[in-house]
Formats: structure tokens, sequence, C-alpha cells
């Protein structure tokens, strides 16, 4: 996939489930590789991210099969099963997967090595570095370690528990903190400013670890045995389940189902966010896999109209915002995004990429230092975008193009693979 071209939709039906859950297949991965025992993996992401995450857990001395579509096998070793990779690990463009191998990694007894891509190599590490250091590892990177490639020498057994107060709320940080704690001899504790998505606690107590929560605080004792049990099933990405709700919600006649998708309460924010504007959404037959919340979700078409996003919904929407934009740039009024700084340094600036792209449609968009006011207009106009190197930027282009008028082309669109391999597929079976 180079460009992609998107005409306008005369409205989305039927149903569809998208592609597993990403931040959970790169979690199912590298937990069931320090549980004890072998892990039947279901619903996995094959996206580029995911697939990277497998191959370094891979050269870490665990064996991860493919046992279908979507599925692997993985023979969990223990705690303490990881050995040092004879190469640098490459996690192409997945910081999730970079800051939470970073995490496990400084509280090895060996010497690693991470690296990304051009992009993955502009974001920040800082931020996971410093309590890595703080805990015992030692470790390199550039700029006195802020961005990658990161060099770590963990502290194995002279990992020290910490109590961290995170100056961010993010599952990444907090996730890498938390990970190293299962190593040390003690309680870690993580405290952030807003509670940030929470699979990794899940995740956690399905494997048997104790995880302890009280408000913004999470604890977890170190040195815990992890179980293996059986199969963890995993649900569809609500993040990419965002683009076909908000297409349903802006192209007049849409009404779908998207089936299986997860729906745990810290990351449910696309959702309030749609109601809060109007959308109508239902969520059927919910239900629990893994210790996640699942539900189907139905989307029928209604005019949406002008909210505030801002304070606590941003960490539970936070990958949404690219598309939530799409939604404001066709609503009645206007919308405000706020305290979302942290879009800055993601894949691209997507507050930069996602308001130049959108103004290039017809929009009204203004830039702020922290988040966007966007003007909503009935119909944007159909133009040539750019993906600025990003999945998310490239499927809320997309996903803006069905609601437009005249046709829409988004250059260098092949970044989608990263995160939602299939995507222009569905999206023609449902808007088409």
């Amino acid at each position: 996939m180079a460009d992609l071209v998107i005409d306008p939709s005369p409205g989305l039906s039927g149903e569809l489930t998208p592609p597993g859950d990403k931040s959970i297949s790169h979690r199912a991965v590298m937990f069931a590789a320090i549980a004890e025992g072998r892990t039947e993996i279901t619903g996995f992401l094959p996206g580029e991210d995911t697939l990277n995450t497998a191959k370094a857990v891979r050269m870490l001395g665990i064996t991860v099969a493919e046992s279908g579509p979507g599925a692997l096998t993985v023979e969990g070793r223990g705690l303490n099963g990881l050995s040092e990779p004879s190469g640098v690990l490459d996690l192409g463009n997945s910081g999730t997967g970079m800051r939470l191998l970073a995490g496990l990694l400084a509280g090895q007894d060996f010497f690693s090595v991470l690296t990304g891509d051009q992009y993955l190599a502009k974001r920040p590490m800082g931020r996971i570095v410093e309590p890595l250091r703080s805990m015992g590892a030692v470790i390199e990177g550039r700029s006195g370690g802020k961005y990658a490639p990161l060099a770590i020498r963990g502290a194995g057994k002279n990992v020290k528990p910490l109590s961290f107060l995170s100056p961010i709320a993010s599952a990444q940080v907090k996730s890498a903190v938390i990970l190293c704690g299962l190593y040390a001899d003690g309680v870690t504790t993580v405290t952030e400013p807003h509670k940030s998505r929470d699979h990794t606690e899940r995740m956690l107590r399905f494997f048997g670890a104790a995880v302890k929560e009280d408000g913004l605080q999470v604890s977890v004792r170190g040195r815990q045995t992890l179980t293996a049990r059986g199969t963890v099933e995993i649900p569809a990405d609500i993040s990419s389940a965002a683009f076909f709700m908000v297409a349903a919600c802006t192209v007049p006649g849409s009404d779908i189902v998207i089936r299986n998708v997860g729906v745990n309460p810290t990351r449910t924010g696309i959702i309030d966010v749609l109601v809060s504007m109007g959308a109508d959404i239902s969520l059927l037959s919910p239900r629990e896999q893994a210790g996640e919340p699942v539900a189907d979700v139905r989307i029928r078409y209604r005019r949406l109209h002008a909210a505030a996003v801002r304070g606590d919904l941003i960490p539970r929407s936070i990958d949404e915002i690219p598309v939530i934009a799409v939604a404001a740039a066709t609503a009645s009024g206007t919308t405000l995004i706020k305290d979302a700084a942290e879009l800055r340094v993601k894949e691209s600036d997507r507050i930069a990429t996602i308001a130049a792209e959108l103004r290039k449609m017809g929009a009204a968009v203004r830039e702020l230092p922290d988040g966007l006011e966007i003007t909503g207009r009935e119909r944007l106009n159909g133009a040539p975008c750019e993906s600025h190197g990003d999945h998310r930027i490239a499927m809320s282009l997309a996903v803006a193009g069905l609601a437009a008028t005249g046709q829409t082309a988004v250059r260098d669109a092949e970044w989608i693979e990263t995160s939602f391999p299939g995507f222009e597929h569905m999206l023609r079976q449902s808007a088409y």
C-alpha cells in the first residue's frame, strides 16, 4: 500500500471485527514469556509492531510459535528464564514494545540493546530511563539516555524497589517500572496524576501476581511467581474500532455493529467523547475475557455536536484524539481539545499533523500548545493528504475522506500495517 484512495461513502453497514488489541498483544507475549508454563494466545494482532515484540522475545531465548491465524504458543520459562540476546533488539516503530521491554530488561542480569526506526528514535525515553536507573539498572542512550538506541545493563539480583511519582499519566511508564519491580526485593509503587490504562495490572493478575491498587497508586511485590493459565483471548482493539465508530457517526445512513471490542474503562474515552457529542452508541452482550471487559458495539448515524475533551478524558482517549478531531471537523459548533500535549511526542506530532491535514480538507482548525480548537462544517472536501509516517493519522484521514465531497488520497499509507493489517479491506467492505 502506498497511496490510499478514498471516495465518499453512501453509509457504513454490516458487522465487522477489528484485529486484536495492540496494547494487550504486546503484554501477552512478554508476560507469557516470564510465566512458568505454556500459554496459548488467540486474537493476537499480527501487525508490524507486535510482531517485532514477539521477535525480540524469541531473541531473549523464549520459544514463540505461530499456531494459526492470530494465534501464538509461548513456552514461558519463569521470571528468571530470559537469556542475553546475541544481537540488537529492533522494535521498529513501537514505543510500547521498547518501553515495556526496557522495564523487563532492567531487571535482568545481562546486557541488551534496544533500537527502532527513525520515528521511534525521536520519541522520549528519558521518562522510563530515569526511574529504571533509580532501580539499579545502568542505561545509556542518545542525549544521555533521552532517546534510543538504549543500551541496558540490568540490575539483576540488585534491583531496588521504588516509590515513583510519575509526572505524567502513562501506561508505558507505569508498566516499565512495575515490570522492573517484579525483580526487586520489596514493593514497588507508581503514583500517577490521572489513571492510565491498566492492561498491565489486569494481565499480571491473570497470571497469578498480586497487584494492589489504591486510587491513582499501583503497587507490586517483587519476586512473585507468574503461572501460565492456558489461553489468553485478546479482544478486538478499541483504538482500531474507533475509526469505524467515528466513520459511522459522520457518514449519514450508517448503522454498524463492531464485534468483540475490549471496553476496559481506562480505554473507553472514545465512547464517552462521542456520546457527549450526541452519538447513538449501544454496548451489547457485555462479558469478560482474560480479565478484560468485552462487548459488541452498535453505532447508528446521528449528526454530532461540539464538546469539550480535556482533563481525565485525555488519558482514556489519547490514541483516539486524531480521529476525534475528524468527528469534531464535521460536528456542529466548536470543539475544544486540551491537556493533550503528550500528542506532540507520538509517532508524529499529532496535534500539528492532524491540524495541517484537516485544513487541507477545508476544516477550521486552530492549533493549541496542548490541543486543538475545531469548528465543524457539514462536509469536508476531498484532498491529497500525508500520513507523516503515522498509522493513526493515515487512518483518521481515510475516515475523513468517507464524509467528504470528492476523492481523498492519503500518501504513504503503508504505515497503517504497524497496527491494523487489513484496514483498507475492512473499510471498503463496510463503507461501500
